[in-house]
């Protein structure tokens, strides 16, 4: 009886959180699509054509050689080039949404560029408050915007150095500040152009696995641009695989990524580079295990 009743009410819950969907997203599972979207430069396309989706909840990485296109269409999303076809969030057209909306639903961290500027880590973060500011006339943040610019700084481990001058950090340190400064805007939809550079790997793991939980809450998706095929593969529930402006394939890593398939869009074999890569690491793994470890380490 008392399983029956636990049943029950599980059921309950499932039916709720589906009309809540249903509410929120239309009934579909489609946070962004994009459709027939072709964009470029002086009118040659460089991205041609693309259909794709991300579910809400879950993350894309988008990996293919240089000047594939990877970062032109990340702009197309983020609407900062013009193009054609459509794209949606939630089942609305990005092209009948103010400039305002978009801002606030789509956030862009782009590949770090030189710095002009001279603030605090605090300061550049609160920059990214401004559209959630109510009091536009003096621009003074609230107490819950400073509150929501030290939990981003404390996610990326930089709330000690809040005060510090942005141009006295490193690269490492200034990226970390950048995505502070993407995730306070509270976005739906967060693009990544090569997130990981400038960090070292604890940070690019680190980084990851937070933006895996990020996207796991609300309704979220993140799709990031990558060169380092595994990290992709650690970020994202699919893959989507660009060569020369056209998606090659999209799925599961798992079930869509193939040896002459990397083969055919990087022209070298990635898988084997791959294996060699793993028994170098297995050999250094059996020899640790024949050296006696000082007591001190």
């Amino acid at each position: 009886m008392h399983i029956y009743i636990l049943e029950e009410k599980i059921k309950l819950k499932l039916t709720i959180a589906t009309s809540l969907k249903d509410l929120l997203y239309g009934g579909k599972d489609k946070m962004l699509t994009l459709s027939n979207v072709s964009v470029g430069y002086n009118g040659i396309n460089v991205i041609k054509n693309v259909n794709m989706h991300v579910n809400y909840n879950e993350n894309l990485s988008i990996i293919g050689p240089n000047g594939c296109g990877k970062t032109t269409l990340l702009k197309a999303v983020a609407n900062i080039l013009p193009y054609s076809g459509e794209i949606e969030i939630a089942g609305t057209s990005i092209k009948k949404m103010k400039h305002k909306e978009i801002s606030l639903r789509i956030a862009m961290l782009t590949q770090m560029s030189g710095i002009y500027f001279s603030y605090t880590v605090f300061d550049t973060v609160m920059m990214g408050r401004y559209l959630h500011i109510k009091d536009k006339l003096l621009g003074l943040p609230s107490e819950a915007d400073k509150e929501a610019v030290l939990t981003c700084l404390d996610a990326v481990d930089l709330l000690e150095q809040k005060d510090r001058m942005i141009t006295t950090l490193s690269g490492g340190q200034l990226q970390r500040v950048f995505l502070a400064r993407t995730l306070v805007q509270e976005p739906e939809v967060i693009l990544l152009d090569e997130p990981t550079n400038h960090l070292d790997l604890k940070y690019q793991i680190e980084l990851v696995e937070y933006l895996k939980k990020w996207a796991s809450e609300g309704s979220r998706v993140v799709v990031g641009v990558m060169h380092d095929i595994n990290l992709a593969m650690r970020l994202s529930d699919d893959i989507l695989v660009l060569k020369d402006g056209e998606i090659q394939v999209q799925g599961k890593a798992d079930e869509v990524i193939t040896d002459s398939l990397l083969e055919y869009v990087y022209d070298i074999d990635v898988a084997e580079y791959m294996r060699e890569s793993l028994q170098r690491w297995q050999c250094i793994g059996e020899n640790n295990k024949n050296l006696s470890v000082p007591s001190a380490i």
